[in-house]
C-alpha cells in the first residue's frame, strides 16, 4: 500500500486536471444547456476502463492498474469504476443483482443529493 497511495494519488491528479479540460472543452463546444461534459467524461471514462480491463489482463499489466484505474480514470470520473462493477456483476450471471446495483447506486445518489442539498439548506436558511 505504501508504494501503491503515490500511483494512485498522482493518477488521480491527472484524471482530475483531465476532467477540467474535458469541462472547459466541453463547455465552449456546446454551451451550458445540457451537461455534455459529465456525459462525455462517463463515457470516455467508461469506454478507457473496457479497455484497460482487457489490455492489462491480456499483457499481464495489472501492477498499472492502481495508477491507471483507480488513479486517472477515477479522477476523471468514478462512472468507469461504476460501469465496470456493473459489468463484472452481469458477466458473472447475476443479472438480478447487476440490475438493482445499477438502479439502487442512481435512486440512492439521487436521494443523497436531495437530501444533503435539504439538510444543507436548512442549516444556512
Amino acid at each position: 500500500m505504501i508504494n501503491t497511495l503515490p500511483q494512485v494519488a498522482l493518477g488521480g491528479a491527472i484524471g482530475a486536471s483531465l476532467r477540467y479540460v474535458t469541462n472547459v472543452a466541453a463547455m465552449r463546444a456546446f454551451g451550458p444547456g445540457f451537461p455534455m461534459a459529465t456525459m462525455l467524461v462517463n463515457v470516455l471514462g467508461s469506454f478507457a476502463m473496457g479497455v484497460l480491463v482487457v489490455v492489462l489482463a491480456q499483457k499481464g499489466g495489472t501492477r498499472f492498474a492502481p495508477f491507471l484505474m483507480t488513479g486517472i480514470l477515477g479522477g476523471f470520473t468514478t462512472f468507469s469504476a461504476f460501469s465496470l462493477d456493473a459489468l463484472t456483476l452481469w458477466e458473472r450471471g447475476q443479472v438480478g443483482l447487476a440490475a438493482a446495483y445499477v438502479l439502487g447506486s442512481v435512486a440512492l445518489s439521487l436521494a443523497a443529493i436531495v437530501a444533503g442539498v435539504w439538510v444543507t439548506r436548512g442549516i444556512f436558511a
